[in-house]
């Protein structure tokens, strides 16, 4: 069953990494790499609600990780600005539309704000901190807001890793629905993943 798998695989790999692979994993979701937290923070719930690590030790190990991505993220906007996040993100799936949507959504009130709202929203939340470099926000202000969203976020996903494995046979019972559910969400990805590119290489 995939579900199951799938959660294997993961607590294997938290296992052997412990909160240092958490960090990582989380570093690389707050960059452009296509990871996102959804994939990583209820699985850390898991090792939390089976007493394997610290709460607040995992907490703390993720949101440092969503700092660490997010600062590099901002110094390759600050310094190198759209030539090498557009050099480094075509290794990652980065696009000039992925960035240009991002910039916009940047750009429509202040900064700070837009920043702090970006750790929740999809997809945005992975680019954000390149426009901040790009238009050289304030450091402190950025480190801020983005340790207080990030860490929100995080726990919340967290905290429904841990409601999640207190109720693990439940999804068992369904987990070939779910698996259903995950085949057709991964068929779809992929094809508005080629179709997105090819539209874009034909304009």
């Amino acid at each position: 069953m995939i579900t199951e798998k799938i959660s294997e695989y993961a607590v294997q790999i938290l296992d052997s990494t412990s909160y240092a692979g958490a960090t990582g994993l989380m570093a690389l979701e707050s960059m452009i790499f296509p990871l996102p937290s959804e994939a990583v923070m209820p699985f850390v719930g898991f090792q939390v609600a089976d007493g394997k690590w610290n709460l607040w030790l995992a907490i703390a190990a993720t949101s440092l990780g969503s700092m660490i991505g997010s600062l590099i993220s901002y110094a390759m906007g600050y310094y190198g600005g759209k030539p090498l996040v557009l050099k480094v993100g075509k290794y990652l799936l980065l696009n000039q539309r992925d960035l240009d949507r991002t910039e916009q959504f940047f750009h429509r009130k202040a900064g700070a704000t837009i920043v702090f709202i970006a750790r929740f929203v999809p997809l945005i939340r992975h680019f954000i901190s390149i426009p901040a470099g790009i238009g050289k926000m304030p450091l402190l202000q950025f480190s801020i807001v983005t340790l207080i969203g990030a860490t929100i976020w995080n726990t919340f996903l967290l905290g429904l890793g841990m409601k999640l494995r207190d109720h693990w046979q439940v999804v068992q019972k369904y987990s070939h629905q779910i698996d259903i559910v995950i085949v057709a969400f991964c068929a779809v990805g992929v094809i508005w993943w080629f179709w997105s590119r090819r539209k874009q290489s034909n304009l």
